[in-house]
């Protein structure tokens, strides 16, 4: 890439880096947060499902807005947003609060994360986009890795620490982007954007199951709900369990995230020497283990270690599903890619809202009914994965990068 594209893609992914940041921070803090405003582990799965809802509702949005109106002014409308609701979160005191200031934080963020992967489409050649796109996930791949780590230690401070210090952040990349970044959409190629404002069509997710890739899509909704389950209430699982604080559950997060990204480098090879269907069987089997291992583990190492398990078993599920996706979709790539994201993200939601739900009947709950529900997705992926042998060797194109 060119240098002035450079210059771009790296303010792109300091932006990224801050929200991504930001999210992981607050995540070892909701628990105590919740705790300390009397309320339990519904209240706390409903809160992080919040944002998934947001994001899942409002991401299509945003990006036929920046078609319209250009990269840069919604990208920073995301920045400027993010850091105020960042800001009054650390100055909420009621519980309804915490819910408004998420739901404000997950409809601007989703603007930053869909108007950045824009701008890249714009202001880079075929040759180099591909580069570009990954530069920006490993951006975001290092914001939730380090944030739950930075959070937990902040919060030592006070708990609204890791609230403030992602507000300052925010204001600061939106002064680079104000003064470094310079619009990618022309005038004319704004003109020429018609169409109504998207936004996701619940209509399309039911049908798009009685499709060639419906069994497909039901994977990638099990593949979030499964880490999903696990994040929403591991805070107040080790607090309740172990009496463990922010800056331990902090320090386990950032592991999730840590062995999430080094998973990712072995995916391919995986995916190429066993096949996806084999990769997907295996992932959902182990990933219903490692949440009984995880419920076995009951000292300080001995948890990373169970973490460490789990998270990687769920690290390999998302791509595979995603290249065999890519392999038998019989509607548009972008389309079945924009379907299975759909679906993960609709794991997001669900996922939280479970684990907090069964987590007020007991504290073992959220992991047990885990393991259950993968342990069916490993049974269904067996009849799938038969009929999936019949089909031709090399149909499929190389797996998707995740």
């Amino acid at each position: 890439m060119v240098t002035s594209s450079r210059r771009q893609v790296t303010i792109l992914s300091f932006a990224l880096v801050v929200v991504t940041l930001g999210f992981g921070m607050v995540i070892p803090i909701f628990p105590f947060y919740i705790e300390r405003m009397g309320a339990g582990g519904s209240e706390l799965g409903l809160l992080t499902a919040t944002a998934a809802f947001t994001e899942l509702v409002f991401g299509p949005m945003w990006g036929s807005v920046s078609d319209r109106r250009g990269r840069k002014p919604i990208l920073m409308l995301g920045l400027l947003g993010y850091g105020l609701s960042s800001l009054l979160f650390g100055f909420a005191t009621q519980l309804w609060m915490l819910f408004v200031f998420r739901a404000l934080s997950g409809v601007l963020s989703a603007a930053t994360m869909s108007t950045a992967m824009a701008y890249i489409g714009d202001s880079t050649s075929d040759e180099d986009r591909g580069g570009g796109m990954g530069i920006l996930g490993a951006a975001m791949g290092l914001g939730l890795i380090l944030g739950p780590g930075f959070g937990g230690w902040l919060a030592t401070i006070s708990l609204p620490t890791p609230f403030f210090a992602a507000a300052a952040l925010s204001l600061l990349t939106l002064i680079l982007v104000f003064f470094l970044l310079p619009e990618s959409l022309s005038p004319a190629a704004r003109r020429q954007a018609e169409g109504k404002v998207r936004t996701v069509q619940f209509g399309e997710l039911w049908r798009a199951l009685a499709s060639p890739i419906g069994i497909l899509l039901v994977m990638a909704f099990l593949a979030s709900f499964g880490l999903a389950n696990f994040e929403a209430v591991f805070g107040l699982y080790a607090l309740q369990k172990f009496g463990y604080g922010p800056e331990r559950v902090g320090t386990i997060l950032a592991v999730v995230g840590l062995v999430s990204t080094v998973g990712k480098v072995f995916t391919g090879a995986l995916t190429r020497r066993w096949g996806d269907a084999a990769v997907i069987k295996t992932s959902l089997f182990t990933g219903s283990v490692g949440f009984l291992v995880l419920l076995l583990a009951s000292t300080y190492p001995t948890i990373l270690l169970a973490t460490g398990f789990f998270v990687l078993s769920k690290t390999f599920l998302r791509p595979a599903v995603m290249s065999l996706t890519s392999k038998r979709a019989t509607v548009g790539q972008g389309a079945a890619m924009g379907l299975s994201n759909s679906f993960m993200s609709l794991g997001r939601i669900v996922g939280p809202i479970w684990a907090g739900f069964i987590f007020d009947v007991n504290v073992n709950s959220p992991y047990l009914s885990g393991a259950a529900i993968l342990f069916i997705g490993f049974l269904v992926s067996l009849l799938w994965v038969t009929q999936g042998q019949k089909e031709k060797a090399g149909a499929g194109a190389q797996p998707a990068a995740d």
